[in-house]
């Protein structure tokens, strides 16, 4: 498989992996840029700080906890939790997950977006 760049409003995506029971992304995500706060019905994901400094905010409302990651650092979202991550500096994430990389439902989204992420991609 090639490398498949998604260009996205706050950075981009590159998937290097996707089978019938895993996924691999890198993610390049802007100072001051954030994700949509979101929640995931199959998908399981977990992600690992590469480069840069984040804030991991998990829930909504005043159940909201907000959790500052920088490199080293991993979190396992499981399906359900509603999340998004905003970075501080500019970041290098990696992510593994589950195949169902379509499956996001927005809740916020800066950009304007909403429903599912059916982005078509690139390649690298």
């Amino acid at each position: 498989m090639s490398p498949e760049r998604v260009d996205k409003p706050w950075g981009y995506e590159l998937r290097f992996a996707r089978t019938d029971r895993y996924a691999g992304k890198v993610l390049f995500i802007r100072a001051g840029r954030q994700l949509s706060l979101q929640l995931h019905r199959r998908k399981d994901e977990a992600f690992l700080v590469h480069e840069g400094r984040l804030e991991l905010v998990l829930g909504q409302g005043e159940g909201q906890r907000v959790i500052p990651m920088g490199p080293g650092e991993a979190w396992h979202v499981t399906p359900g939790t509603v999340h998004r991550f905003r970075a501080v500096t500019d970041c290098l994430l990696f992510e593994v997950s589950t195949p169902e990389l379509e499956d996001v439902v927005r809740i916020e989204d800066d950009f304007g977006r909403a429903g599912m992420d059916d982005a078509p991609a690139k390649r690298a």
